[in-house]
């Protein structure tokens, strides 16, 4: 079976095969993962994404560390191989997506049954594989914590990032008016084309004054729920903007700056604050997590959300191009046209 092997940690951007990388080449010579269980089923890998937390995994700083060597690779999609003897939902053919710590870099993975999730009819397994992580990240926290009305205002800064985007297309789907901020014009304009109310080029213009502006033109108070993966100043400016009662979602901080919100004006202003890991809701909340994609599927087969895939790549010749995508992943979200969902695409997988 052929897979992408971490044997060390080290920087994700150094040339693959040398002393320092944490790549090796491309292995033909991984074992094909056994069921390892009665109810478990072994998938054939059409796609997987390349996020932020594969990056930080690399590098050894995410909150979850496995054991080396292993196989990055989080959310992904394909086709039922072969199923353990206890299996009742699915049967080899079946087109499913799922999530996993590790592992999705490769032609096969081995998932528990009750860890999957149908792909419907109507659904490209590509979009189905980079929407767990990123839309799953922003439906919880828009839908589920921070409960999104229709009507509402949601600032969504690194708006051109890959929870970003998600945080968007869930926002209009919610009914909210959304304000994006993001840097330069071709990702304004994407923004404006998934339904952005307004956007904001924070590299040009004032985000504050921009916004303020906009809310007083549609006679609007503030803003009711702020989506943030970003951090720094960027966050500190943007509680100026928001209403009594609102929500903010801390989502990561890709800026490098852990911002600071002082308790006492979140006890005046009555702001509910929402730490979002969204992986733990796995160990916590699974049902919760179950309910949340389940929608987002149905939402995707609908049209109502589309999966935006920046790049594609075979997997044989894709090392070289997936240290390259790695590189973007040093810069800001907000530099970033897209964070999540880079597909690297050969005859059997993607990521």
């Amino acid at each position: 079976m052929e897979a992408l092997v971490v044997r060390r940690l080290g920087d994700p951007t150094l040339p693959p095969g040398g002393d320092d990388s944490p790549f090796e080449a491309i292995s033909g010579e991984q074992p094909v993962p056994e069921l390892s269980s009665p109810t478990s089923v072994r998938v054939r890998v059409a796609a997987t994404s390349l996020n932020f937390a594969n990056f930080l995994q690399v590098q050894g700083k995410y909150q979850e560390q496995p054991p080396l060597p292993f196989v990055p690779g989080s959310d992904y999609a394909g086709v039922v191989d072969a199923v353990g003897p206890g299996v009742r939902k699915f049967r080899p053919g079946d087109r499913v997506c799922s999530l996993a710590s590790v592992g999705s870099f490769a032609e096969l993975i081995v998932a528990e049954e009750k860890g999957l999730f149908v792909v419907p009819d109507g659904c490209d397994l590509v979009a189905a594989g980079a929407l767990p992580v990123a839309f799953g990240t922003s439906h919880l926290a828009l839908v589920h914590r921070a409960q999104l009305k229709s009507g509402q205002v949601l600032l969504v800064l690194g708006a051109a990032g890959g929870v970003g985007v998600s945080a968007v297309q869930i926002g209009k789907v919610s009914g909210a008016i959304v304000i994006a901020v993001a840097r330069g014009i071709e990702k304004l304009h994407y923004l404006k084309s998934i339904g952005a109310d307004h956007v904001i080029d924070s590299s040009k213009e004032n985000v504050i004054e921009s916004a303020k502006t906009f809310l007083k033109a549609r006679g609007l108070k503030g803003v009711d729920v702020l989506y943030d993966p970003v951090g720094g100043k960027l966050t500190q400016d943007s509680l100026k903007l928001l209403n009594w009662g609102a929500h903010i979602l801390l989502i990561g901080f890709a800026s490098g700056d852990v911002p600071v919100i002082r308790a006492n004006v979140a006890l005046v202003k009555n702001w509910t604050i929402h730490g979002l890991y969204w992986g733990s809701y796995l160990i916590h909340r699974p049902a919760v997590l179950i309910d949340s994609l389940n929608e987002l599927l149905s939402w995707l087969s609908k049209g109502l959300i589309t999966a935006k895939i920046s790049h594609t790549y075979r997997l044989p010749e894709s090392i070289v191009h997936l240290v390259e995508q790695m590189k973007t992943l040093m810069v800001p979200v907000t530099d970033r046209v897209h964070s999540y969902g880079i597909g690297v695409q050969s005859g059997f997988g993607w990521f």
